[in-house]
């Protein structure tokens, strides 16, 4: 290249001289250079481009170089040791941008990249469009929230089997993130059942209405043998109806007590629970499925009290975990002493507030 002579005078001028000015300038024109070219050089030729970049790039203030780092990171053949340079910076608006996207970054330095830097830079790798397994291990293991939820969003991130596992059990109690990661293609289906089994229903609920027919049918699967599993039916109830007529005849013969439904929480029987339930409160069975679905205990602990359910009922009815409440230790001390506080007389009229609420919503619509 006719312009190399010139440009190693001036960069050895420049390096003399000490005037960071001269380095900056020389460095962006040496960047203009190499991007109107790019498409035509050959390694060589980019190689001495290389050379002359990272002899600039020492000592030139973070602000210059996180332009440079945007400029370079797209391009396919851009200069390897400067994006190593750029990519191994402590200022993520240096490395940012090569992380996120440049391909020329070597995985035995993205490797020793994850083991090292900051949460941000963790998280400009976690959107690479590719990412092996070696790498997604370092980010479930190191990464935060925000990184980890990133990852599930990538389908272009490979995941171990050791990785899957990981990522799959800090799903527990994230909506967010046990919806991300029910929504990939390549998660095992063991994992997914798994995911789902302790997915809230309303994450259940938005990962049919969110996937494509395919992962429809593979999420439908799990939630089947999930269902088995929570003694529920595919989408929440096994045969609500059925339980509602049983129930009701049980009543009328005088064989319905709080200790049968004392005894179907014991056995976990979903349909039975809320029947049961519905009948003491006097609210239609469909809004106390919903309640006993929610992962807030709230609305539960209110129909319980309006049915007149002493605590050891309530809490055996928690205990069927027919949905995740997280409630154990203090927080099931608390969700007990909220219990005993609440009067039957307020609780019934937020079941009739509640009612009334559908009502009015069914008429608006």
């Amino acid at each position: 290249m006719k312009f190399t002579l010139a440009l190693i005078s001036e960069l050895e001028d420049a390096l003399q001289s000490g005037a960071p000015e001269r380095r900056v300038v020389l460095l962006r024109r040496i960047t203009d250079l190499f991007l109107n070219d790019a498409n035509r050089l050959n390694e060589q030729q980019v190689g001495v481009f290389d050379d002359l970049l990272t002899h600039l790039a020492h000592r030139i203030e973070e602000r210059v170089l996180s332009q440079i780092s945007v400029r370079l990171a797209p391009v396919k053949n851009a200069p390897l040791n400067m994006i190593t340079l750029l990519a191994k910076d402590d200022n993520i608006a240096v490395a940012g941008p090569v992380l996120a996207q440049s391909d020329r970054i070597g995985e035995k330095d993205l490797i020793e990249i994850a083991n090292s830097k900051s949460q941000t830079h963790l998280l400009a790798i976690a959107i690479r469009s590719t990412l092996s397994e070696a790498i997604t291990d370092i980010l479930v293991k190191r990464g935060d929230k925000r990184v980890v939820g990133k990852l599930a969003k990538n389908q272009g991130a490979r995941f171990s089997a050791r990785g899957y596992e990981a990522i799959v059990s800090r799903a527990a109690g994230d909506d967010e993130l046990s919806e991300n990661l029910g929504l990939r293609l390549d998660i095992p289906l063991p994992l997914l059942e798994r995911l789902l089994l302790r997915a809230t229903h309303l994450v259940r609920s938005r990962l049919l209405a969110a996937a494509d027919p395919e992962k429809q049918k593979q999420i439908q699967q799990a939630m089947m043998k999930v269902a088995d599993e929570l003694g529920l039916g595919a989408f929440g109830y096994r045969d609500l109806a059925a339980a509602e007529g049983e129930v009701a005849r049980m009543n009328r013969e005088g064989k319905l007590n709080e200790r049968v439904l004392y005894n179907f929480a014991q056995q976990r029987k979903f349909d039975e629970v809320v029947a049961t339930l519905a009948l003491f409160c006097a609210a239609p069975a469909d809004i106390i499925a919903d309640v006993v679905l929610d992962d807030n205990h709230v609305g539960l602990l209110v129909a319980c009290k309006a049915a007149k359910l002493g605590w050891p009922t309530v809490d055996t009815i928690l205990s069927a975990n027919f949905s995740d409440h997280h409630l154990k230790g203090e927080a099931l001390t608390d969700a007990e002493r909220s219990y005993r506080l609440l009067s039957e007389a307020v609780a019934q009229r937020k079941i009739a507030v509640m009612l009334s609420r559908r009502d009015a919503a069914k008429r608006a619509s």
